[in-house]
């Protein structure tokens, strides 16, 4: 009867194997099926050195993008430790399951001397509740932890965890690592296609291998799609032209975590302060296919028109407001135009930061002191005891050009000059209408305003 038992259960076991996704079955059960990831796991490498030695006594953080081998190498160092392995989904598990798993490992470490690594996929998807709950337990040594994670943990991990564990980044495939993969799965009679009569043309497995981005597992679904849906010829051949292989794969959702959020706006941004409108479309194509918050774009495109532009073309503000105004009236997908009205219209303006000129007020501000307002600037209105507020005050609009020169600077402090318009667009304009009204010389004109400054200002 024993026999039997374990016959069945033998049979059971091989027919769900069979059952499992194809880059389930061609998963690596030893170091030297491992595909990729050779600055972790190359002869010398850290991760390498611990799955040879069998040792394991710090946690650890895998990070990286989908299918680049992560819980692999974890179910790996695991089965090298020889110690129990326990692994949880953060999608599933709740904080009951964490809890049992950390009972059973207090108990295995009591009675039999015997350590528990617990593997957590996904484990940006732990609540802070249940990360916190791990802590104590990795820092005893209860647990020797194994996190797996596609976020950036410096950012969705709590610190604590992080600090208690070594962080390793994973890299995304070459496309000749994730065809060595595809060939692999052609070749492989156990777990593959090996000795079937399917035929794949090389061009087809680089096309799949190009599309995958680095992601091992897109490419292997791909081919398992493609044999399952491809009758065979009269002669029983299963043959994959570029045809079937297009139309199998499905459009990728885009990797976008936090981190590609701050990057790809970062590279938005920069392609339009660069005038480069071609890349900006591209940038702002795959914030909006990923899904990004449209306002969050138009308020970035806001601080630009200000900040990058400025008044080279007074303009880029108007028109990326009304742009901002639209994508709240019209919403999504249709403002989509709006969005690229906006950095068409910003990236192909004139440029100019000196806007930035505020920050340098600020700053000279808090180092020098504020100074006094001068006795002919000061508000005459509020002048109840006599003290002359406003007393030598010129008004602009009685001179001809609505121009008179006074001086508008603080009593105490020296004369700075903060904005130098650009020679861009509607900015050279303003520098020579500076030039006309205060003279060619900042310096000298400063000097004269400072000279105003002490006795009265004349037209």
């Amino acid at each position: 009867m024993a026999g039997e038992k374990d016959l069945f259960s033998y049979s059971r076991a091989e027919a769900v194997r069979r059952e499992s996704p194809l880059a389930a079955r061609l998963r690596p059960r030893r170091l030297e099926e491992f595909v990729g990831q050779a600055h972790l796991i190359g002869p010398g490498a850290p991760l390498r050195r611990l799955i040879e030695e069998g040792k394991l006594l710090n946690s650890m953080i895998f990070w990286g993008p989908p299918g680049t081998g992560k819980t692999t190498l974890a179910l790996l160092i695991a089965q090298a430790a020889r110690a129990h392995v326990e692994t949880l989904s953060a999608v599933t598990a709740g904080l009951p399951d964490l809890r049992r798993v950390i009972h059973e490992a207090q108990e295995r470490r009591r009675l039999y001397g015997q350590r528990t690594i617990l593997i957590v996929d996904e484990l940006h998807r732990f609540t802070r509740v249940q990360q916190d709950a791990l802590l104590p337990y990795v820092e005893d040594g209860t647990l020797v932890f194994i996190g797996i994670t596609t976020e950036n943990p410096y950012f969705a991990v709590v610190p604590a965890l992080v600090s208690r564990s070594r962080v390793f980044s994973f890299q995304p495939l070459t496309e000749e690592e994730v065809l060595q993969l595809l060939r692999r799965a052609l070749s492989d009679p156990e777990n593959g296609y090996g000795g079937q009569p399917i035929e794949v043309p090389d061009e087809v497995l680089r096309f799949w291998a190009r599309l995958s981005e680095g992601d091992a597992r897109s490419a292997l679904n791909a081919l398992e799609l493609a044999v399952s849906a491809t009758a065979p010829d009269p002669d029983g051949t299963i043959r994959i032209t570029m045809e079937i292989a297009q139309a199998v794969v499905q459009r990728r959702a885009l990797a976008y975590d936090r981190e590609a959020h701050y990057d790809t706006i970062s590279a938005f941004i920069k392609s339009i302060r660069g005038s480069d409108p071609d890349a900006a479309l591209f940038w702002l194509a795959k914030m909006v296919e990923a899904g990004e918050d449209p306002r969050f774009i138009m308020r970035r495109l806001l601080i630009l028109a200000a900040e990058d532009v400025g008044l080279a073309d007074p303009m880029a503000i108007v028109v990326t407001a009304a742009c901002a105004q639209a994508v709240e009236w019209v919403g999504m997908p249709e403002a989509a135009y709006h969005l690229a009205e906006a950095t068409l219209y910003l990236a192909t303006a004139p440029k100019s930061n000196r806007t930035g000129a505020f920050f340098q007020a600020l700053e000279f501000l808090r180092t020098h002191g504020a100074g006094e307002v001068p006795a002919h600037l000061k508000d005459a209105s509020r002048d109840a005891e006599a003290l002359g507020h406003g007393q030598g005050y010129q008004y602009p609009h009685a001179f001809p050009g609505h121009f008179v020169r006074q001086s508008y600077w603080p009593l105490g402090l020296p004369r700075v000059r903060f904005y130098v318009p650009s020679d861009q667009g509607y900015e050279r304009e303003i520098a020579e209408r500076l030039r006309r009204w205060w003279g060619e010389n900042p310096e000298g004109s400063g000097s004269q305003m400072d000279e105003d400054q002490k006795g009265g200002a004349s037209p």
